[in-house]
């Protein structure tokens, strides 16, 4: 098992594996449709954004990206593993690396924006909940984390 860099040519299974880990929720296929965009990862998206993944057996179970949203602020953009490795630590394993990472980076807070289902997970790693943000889907909304790398 290894972390690396992923590379323009792996958009198409990381867009495959985003697309199936937001399914595991129960989301329904028109939600899955109607969430195209947000969950593709285009070749330019990964040559403009820092994109990590993890792979096993030269296939890759999972991937996170980050950006620097603002000056001394990074934003957490995606988390996600393929179903079946769901819930065996695969998960702890990317976001220890995250944190490794950016340790020497100068930021100060890592915000996110969190899936409903996903909020517990990201309460392990010291993130609080700042406030929720309205979506696409009326009465829908997803809670932005947030979490201070500095007292």
């Amino acid at each position: 098992m290894k972390i690396v860099r992923s590379k323009k040519i792996d958009s198409e299974k990381l867009t495959e594996i985003a697309k199936k880990a937001k399914a595991h929720w129960g989301y329904s296929e028109e939600l899955i449709k109607l969430w195209e965009n947000d969950l593709t990862i285009t070749e330019k998206y990964i040559k403009e954004n820092k994109t990590y993944h993890i792979e096993t057996d030269d296939t890759i179970i999972g991937f996170y990206s980050f950006f620097e949203k603002e000056l001394k602020v990074v934003c957490l953009d995606n988390v996600f593993i393929k179903p079946d490795y769901i819930g065996k630590g695969f998960g702890r394993i990317l976001m220890e690396d995250f944190f490794k990472k950016i340790k020497n980076l100068d930021f100060e807070r890592v915000v996110l924006n969190s899936d409903p289902n996903a909020v517990s997970f990201y309460e392990k790693f010291g993130f609080g909940t700042l406030m929720l943000e309205p979506t696409k889907i009326e009465g829908r909304f997803l809670p932005v984390m947030i979490k201070n790398l500095k007292p």
